[in-house]
């Protein structure tokens, strides 16, 4: 399963930026996250314990996060619950009046017979989309008004 999302942002990169790498802070400025927890990583690398909902459905999650400001670029790498093996990048792009922002996420259940049709219809649109579509409008909302 491969999904990408893109919004506009009427904001500078450089303010969108922190908003969407400081997960620690997600629970208190996007409404549908639960928790995001620090976990001890014995490679010192970011891991997060991380919590959501889909509606009223609590959706939980592991993952390892890569700053990479330079190439205004955040990836993440889920180590644990249903999506434990996707890839998810942030791209932030400059373009006139703002910044084009796009997640996308790359997910290949290893279920047998099912884990395709699962990810593609199900885990996909119904969850990683639309928690991913949720926090993408929350983050301009908040760029576009001046936080950071």
């Amino acid at each position: 399963m491969r999904s990408e999302l893109h919004v506009v942002m009427r904001a500078p990169w450089e303010r969108i930026f922190p908003l969407a790498a400081e997960v620690e802070r997600w629970p208190r400025i996007l409404p549908h996250y639960r928790y995001v927890r620090p976990v001890t990583d014995p490679g010192g690398e970011r891991r997060f314990a991380m919590g959501a909902r889909r509606g009223v459905i609590p959706v939980t999650w592991e993952a390892i996060q890569r700053l990479m400001p330079e190439d205004r670029t955040i990836e993440f790498v889920h180590t644990g619950g249903v999506t434990k093996g996707m890839w998810v990048a942030w791209r932030l792009e400059p373009i006139e009046g703002g910044t084009d922002v796009s997640i996308e996420h790359r997910l290949e259940l290893g279920w047998p017979i099912i884990g395709g049709f699962a990810a593609r219809h199900v885990i996909g649109p119904q969850f990683i989309e639309a928690i991913a579509g949720r926090t993408l409008r929350r983050i301009r909302d908040l760029a576009e008004a001046g936080s950071s």
